[in-house]
């Protein structure tokens, strides 16, 4: 099962063609990870609480992108998030981007948990990989 996050491709989305930038995916897969954050955590402290009172962020370390197909303007699409493996330190997201059926895009995001004050790793809370593994 994955988290699903669903969006509609705008004009600043694009190039003058009507075709996503190729930067946007990373975007959307940005956005549709957050609200993955905010599922599993529904009952739990946020994200601004955690950056606020544990001085502790979820950085993006690694991200392998691979491009299927394009999306275009006003387009409907839907980003699937599942996560793939998950360490103490660092955890990696599969996220895919579609339109109805077909998958345009194949991200897979490497996320590590890091201390802001002393910028070194820091590890996920235990619940973390347990809850986001079950969407």
């Amino acid at each position: 099962m994955a988290h699903q996050f669903h969006l509609r491709v705008y004009f600043s989305d694009t190039d003058a063609g009507g075709i996503v930038y190729h930067a946007r995916y990373l975007d959307f897969a940005e956005h549709a990870r957050t609200e993955l954050l905010r599922t599993v955590s529904a009952d739990r402290p946020g994200q601004a609480e955690v950056l606020a009172t544990q001085r502790r962020a979820f950085v993006v370390r690694a991200v392998s992108v691979e491009y299927h197909t394009p999306a275009y303007l006003d387009d409907e699409l839907t980003v699937f998030t599942s996560l793939e493996r998950a360490k103490r330190f660092s955890m990696v997201f599969r996220q895919e981007v579609k339109r109805r059926e077909q998958l345009l895009c194949t991200i897979l995001v490497t996320v590590a948990s890091v201390n802001l004050d002393t910028k070194r790793p820091e590890p996920f809370e235990s619940w973390f990989a347990e809850v986001a593994s079950q969407i």
